[in-house]
């Protein structure tokens, strides 16, 4: 049982060495834009509707083996598509948004169910017009001097769309066309616009609603636009623009004869014009009382300082007023990025304009900022005003970084294009002015030896020196830099993919080719065409020449080559052989599908045999099938060697333990039987002659019996065995009785006849032993002459 399982076991190591080796399936490459292949560059816009057919795994099998398809995802992941494992149909399972994923991470794999090989995909999700803009930071509220100049900037609002491109470009509009504000349709700015002024008097607050439109775009296949609305309180802040006003004029009083002097006479009211935040009246007397009367500053309240009988006069005409002396100073523009000092001033002072938010001002935004210095009287009821123009010019410094207008580039050129061809342009804005402003680009990585940038334009070409092969690379993969004169950069991606043009022919191994074919079974022609895509690598076969034409058939897509269906035999097949030859020699086209065509031509022999032959010799059927390939039979005869090596030794460590085990090594002794040694020649032919009669009746061939275990025991078997005597010589009476002696074996020997027991006369009368012995006679008289003539 043992053995017929180790028989078993190397029968199976046997054939899996024998076996031919089977190689992995590959999927077919695709280009930009394609939806069948491994979905290398694979896009998909994101209103994709659930459940469409989107794309197709193609792949083949150099074997011809049936292959499936599969797909996965990261556990941590979406599983977005599934596929057919039999047609690779990818078809979407889960809703797609490129504003929550904008790339799809997958694995696909292909199988023949032998071999699985793997590949990882990114499938980019592009943007399709779903989102409407969105203002942010709300509500707006803006703070606005009444004495605003026409055109200033009030607020900015910010309006943001996730979608790229035209769809997520955001314009402003107000909705009110006829309101006192304007905005900037790019910026989103809101203005007074020119000619307008705002009161506070008159309204205190204005509501201003504003609209954000983005540029439109496809979705589900129709021309969308979506909009937002906001509103925008602009509250009116009050300044010192209107002059007091004076309640209940006119004022009379009257003087008695009994007024004491110190005695209130009147009391005058005013109230500050500017409502919003009206300063404190201070009352004065401005003319007409000649010292006989005088106001308090605060209440208005005017009292006699004289006793009536030294007034002068019957009636006195009073003006009374504020101070005049104190007023403010600001500044009138964008608030929170400047601030003067002093605020409050006494007839004169001077004023320096501080920097309070740095951050705010911004060159790029802004080169000049204009400001108003408004300065206030205060205790006056007047409130006379005045105003200065400030400009601010600013100055650039380098805080900006070159940006690149695109996060990568993708390029596609031939792979035939001669050196120096222009590849792709990329650009690069930095903000700044003057040498800061200035941006030199250049290329670094592993792909980009080929390749040369134009340092100010940004071009990039191939090296002068440059031979692309798309054979030996099709892509490109580099980095692009921009750079300005401090060293400030950013970075670019750079992809470049080389088209296939058709530019190797096919080419057969060699140009003589030698096939062995068995009647029924195809042989193979192949050719490789090494050009890096379809169809220019794809190979059609054909037989240009044969005589006689009708003979062989052969598949123009795989090239296998088999007789017609009316021969099915060698002897149909000499018929219509003149010379009644086996061999034939064929002139055999391998042309591919690109253009222009290139094709190659070989010589084919063809050695014709049937299986019947085959099947009289395993070795020569085994070496008819190699004779092709004889590298296949070196590797098949050394792996059966080494087979047989490995069975071996696991048999014999397998004994070994098992012996060891149950502790039963049985010794192994070894005979060495020697022969003795021969006497001198001239004896020894003298005692042949005269004793080669009586030796004949006395020995017969006699088996030996077989030794089961080379482990005797027995004294005999350790002592040499004698050397058999000769046999007799023929003249010896025959006899009729049949032979009492059997056909010698390889264990056989010459054995000698107890004397007590002699044999029968009718036993050297056998014509089987007459001629065994005189066939030895003759031997030996041929010898003894030759020893004689020696010595």
């Amino acid at each position: 049982m043992r053995g017929g399982r180790w028989a078993a076991l190397a029968l199976g190591l046997l054939r899996l060495c024998l076996a031919q080796a089977n190689f992995a399936p590959h999927f077919f490459d695709n280009g930009v834009g394609s939806t069948n292949g491994n979905m290398a560059l694979f896009s998909l816009p994101e209103d994709t509707p659930v459940g469409s057919h989107v794309y197709t795994l193609n792949g083949t099998d150099p074997e011809g083996d049936p292959i499936s398809y599969h797909i996965s995802f990261d556990p941590s992941a979406r599983s977005v598509f599934s596929v057919d494992p039999t047609f690779g149909n990818i078809t979407l399972v889960e809703e797609l948004d490129r504003e929550r994923e904008d790339e799809i991470e997958a694995i696909i794999s292909i199988s023949d169910g032998l071999n699985l090989v793997a590949e990882k995909v990114v499938i980019l999700v592009t943007d399709t017009n779903d989102e409407a803009p969105r203002f942010i930071q709300e509500p707006y509220v803006a703070l606005v001097p009444e004495d605003i100049p026409a055109g200033s900037s009030i607020f900015k609002v910010h309006a943001v769309d996730r979608d790229t491109g035209s769809g997520g470009s955001v314009t402003y509009f107000l909705q009110n066309l006829h309101s006192p504000f304007a905005v900037d349709r790019h910026s989103g700015v809101l203005r007074l616009q020119a000619g307008a002024t705002l009161d506070y008097e008159r309204s205190w607050t204005h509501y201003v609603t504003v609209v954000a439109k983005d540029g439109g775009g496809r979705l589900h296949g129709a021309d969308v636009v979506f909009s937002a609305t906001t509103t925008v309180t602009v509250n009116v802040e009050d300044v010192q623009d209107t002059a007091p006003v004076f309640v209940g004029t006119p004022y009379y009083g009257y003087v008695y004869e009994d007024t004491l002097p110190g005695s209130e006479v009147l009391k005058v009211v005013a109230m500050d014009g500017d409502r919003g935040k009206p300063n404190r009246i201070l009352y004065s007397l401005a003319n007409g009382s000649e010292g006989a009367f005088e106001i308090n500053e605060t209440s208005g309240a005017i009292s006699i300082t004289q006793s009536p009988a030294q007034l002068q006069r019957e009636v006195y005409e009073l003006h009374v007023q504020g101070a005049n002396a104190k007023f403010n100073l600001q500044l009138v523009g964008p608030r929170g990025i400047f601030r003067v000092v002093p605020q409050t001033v006494l007839n004169e002072a001077q004023v320096t304009i501080i920097v309070e938010n740095s951050a705010a001002i911004d060159f790029e935004k802004s080169k000049v900022l204009t400001f108003k210095l408004l300065a206030v009287e205060v205790n006056t009821p007047e409130k006379f005003s005045s105003t200065a123009d400030v400009v601010i010019q600013l100055l650039d410094t380098n805080d900006n970084v070159p940006k690149f207008d695109s996060l990568y580039y993708v390029a596609r050129i031939p792979e035939n294009a001669p050196g120096g061809s222009s590849v792709v342009a990329v650009t690069a804005v930095d903000p700044d002015t003057g040498p800061w402003g200035e941006v030199k680009y250049s290329i670094y990585g592993t792909g980009a030896d080929l390749f040369l940038i134009h340092p100010s334009t940004g071009l990039i070409y191939t090296q002068p020196w440059a031979s692309l092969d798309a054979e030996a690379t099709a892509r490109y993969n580099f980095y692009v830099k921009a750079e300005d004169m401090e060293g400030k950069y950013s970075v670019a991606e750079v992809f470049i993919t080389l088209l296939d043009v058709n530019d190797h022919p096919p080419q057969f191994g060699k140009s003589v080719q030698k096939k062995t074919m068995v009647l029924g079974t195809p042989v193979k022609i192949e050719a490789i065409d090494e050009d890096a895509e379809e169809p220019n690598n794809l190979v059609d076969y054909s037989i240009t020449h044969a005589e006689p034409a009708n003979v062989f058939d052969i598949n123009a897509h795989t090239g296998e080559i088999w007789l017609k269906n009316s021969i099915r035999s060698l002897d149909a097949l000499h018929n219509i052989t003149p010379g009644r030859d086996c061999i034939w020699s064929l002139e055999v086209q391998a042309k591919d599908r690109g253009s222009p065509s290139f094709s190659t031509t070989a010589l084919l022999k063809i050695d014709i045999t049937d299986a019947e032959t085959l099947s009289r010799s395993p070795m020569a059927a085994f070496l008819i099938q190699t004779k092709d390939n004889p590298m296949k039979a070196v590797g098949v005869l050394a792996g059966t060697m080494a087979t047989v090596v490995a069975i071996t030794v696991l048999i014999s460590t397998a004994t070994f333990w098992r012996n060891k085990k149950s502790n039963k090594v049985l010794p192994v002794r070894r005979v060495v039987r020697k022969r003795p040694s021969p006497a001198p020649r001239t004896i020894r032919i003298e005692w042949l002659k005269s004793k080669s009669a009586k030796a004949a009746t006395k020995f017969m061939l006699k088996e030996k019996p077989p030794n089961e275990n080379c482990n005797n025991n027995s004294p005999e078997s350790s002592l040499p065995p004698r050397a058999p005597a000769l046999p007799p010589p023929p003249s010896v009476a025959p006899s009729t009785g049949a032979a009492h002696w059997t056909v010698p074996t390889v264990s056989g020997s010459l054995t000698p006849q107890p004397t007590q027991h002699p044999p029968k006369p009718k036993t050297m009368g056998s014509p089987i032993q007459s001629t065994l012995i005189s066939e030895l006679k003759q031997k030996f008289e041929k010898k003894s002459v030759h020893n004689k003539a020696y010595f």
